[in-house]
């Protein structure tokens, strides 16, 4: 009890001192000391988020091509500057804002300014991020900059925010039927995984993905290090994407948010190394790392609600489901350099579902959030960049792509001490399942 005190009153000191100098005569109550501790937490939180985009950026571009890693670097870091704009402007406001409109979506708050709500913002701001960053990778190495750069506000400002206030707002729809999304696998994973899709769909496969028979030939990235690194990062600012949604951290289990952020991410490195194991014959690094993210998309949904041996299983299966996904994709012709379809889109659709089989909610409006989602996303996405694409054309010439985006994109190169070679392999040296990831 006494240690207990003396936390609560060194907390105090560091959040509450301008607060009780401000307050000269007014008494500290201990439900200002709660109420500092609980924005503290947020606002950690948050930052810790925040640090999930380097870990994208390095996933990305690890994952593709070194000719194009500045474009990847650029695209990511601007998903951020431009999204946390839009998101200021218009996207909180559709999401948060004070009044419903069926459901559908909010208004008010528009060009936030309430300091009262400053890190709810702040929090929120940093998932739309997340969401528009996942589109990047699926899309990388032949969009043009300037029309991938028109596509983000959209998902940061309109499209991510009208799904969040359906779950997340407390007036949506979603909620009402009984959908249950803590940290979302589906409002934020599942929405990126979708947006990708349709991105794909637009612009294509990249030239060399494909022979003449339409069968998958490998394009390997050109680090898996920096992928290794992004893939830790991501992990690391994933206990802030999960453990942040308490919302608070005066009542809240924020470790046992944090076990299942941690077990369910080893059980999907697991099944990935050893599903490609049967697939490939070898340990495939790069399967096993997204294997990893897998998991902690599959978790990300039920994190506050399912058993710590259960999110074993559920990342166990999410790391399976990636590895299927992935090759599955692939084959069909959609090309995916660093496979976000499937680690956000398709593992996204599971850890909606794995709340209904394995924690606090009803099957059936899981599922209807999930073709909600889905279609809202996908529509609203495939338009966008079909209107890009007509506009403005929204994919490099061939000449650009092949000599890479970082040139003809951005005018220099990530590595200029560096002479490139083309990294198509010849079809004598393809691997056996023609695979990009590792």
């Amino acid at each position: 009890m006494r240690r207990s005190l003396i936390v609560v009153g060194a907390t105090a000191l560091f959040t509450l001192g301008p607060l009780a100098g401000a307050a000269s005569a007014q008494e500290v109550t201990i439900e200002d000391v709660a109420s500092a501790v609980d924005e503290v937490w947020l606002v950690i939180a948050a930052i810790l988020v925040m640090f999930m985009q380097p870990g994208f950026a390095l996933v990305e571009s690890g994952f593709t091509r070194a000719k194009n890693a500045g474009n990847i670097i650029m695209k990511n870091f601007m998903d951020f500057s431009v999204g946390a704009i839009a998101y200021w402007a218009v996207g909180f406001g559709l999401a948060y804002g004070g009044t419903s409109i069926g459901g559908f979506l909010g208004t008010g708050h528009w060009f936030f300014s309430d300091e009262a709500r400053a890190a709810e913002w702040f929090f929120q701001v940093v998932f739309a991020a997340t969401a528009a960053t996942i589109v990047s990778g699926a899309v990388a190495e032949r969009v043009k900059f300037s029309a991938y750069l028109l596509y983000t506000p959209l998902i940061t400002g309109f499209i991510y925010p009208v799904v969040t206030h359906w779950g997340w707002s407390g007036q949506g729809w979603l909620t009402d039927v009984g959908y249950v999304d803590f940290a979302g696998s589906g409002l934020v994973h599942l929405v990126g995984g979708t947006a990708a899709l349709a991105g794909v769909v637009v612009v294509g496969p990249r030239l060399g993905k494909y022979d003449e028979n339409g069968k998958p030939r490998s394009i390997p990235g050109h680090s898996l290090t920096l992928g290794a690194l992004g893939v830790f990062i991501l992990w690391f600012g994933w206990y802030g994407f999960n453990a942040g949604s308490t919302l608070q951290a005066v009542g809240a289990n924020i470790a046992a948010v944090a076990v299942n952020t941690t077990l369910a991410p080893a059980g999907g490195a697991l099944a990935a190394m050893w599903l490609s194991w049967a697939f490939t014959g070898k340990p495939n690094v790069g399967l096993s790392l997204n294997g990893a993210l897998a998991g902690l998309v599959g978790i990300t949904a039920g994190a506050d609600s399912i058993g710590f041996g259960w999110a074993i299983v559920v990342g166990f299966i999410a790391g399976a489901i990636v590895v299927v996904s992935m090759f599955t994709l692939e084959r069909v012709g959609i090309d995916d350099p660093v496979g976000a379809i499937s680690v956000h889109g398709t593992v996204g659709i599971w850890g909606v579902l794995a709340v209904g089989i394995f924690g606090a909610a009803d099957l059936l409006p899981q599922i209807v959030g999930i073709v909600a989602i889905v279609v809202w996303t996908f529509i609203t996405s495939f338009v966008a960049f079909k209107a890009l694409d007509l506009v403005m054309g929204i994919r490099v010439t061939a000449a650009e792509e092949h000599a890479g985006l970082d040139r003809s994109e951005h005018g220099g190169e990530a590595y200029p001490e560096f002479v490139f070679r083309e990294t198509v392999a010849p079809p004598e040296l393809l691997d056996p399942v023609g695979s990009d990831f590792g």
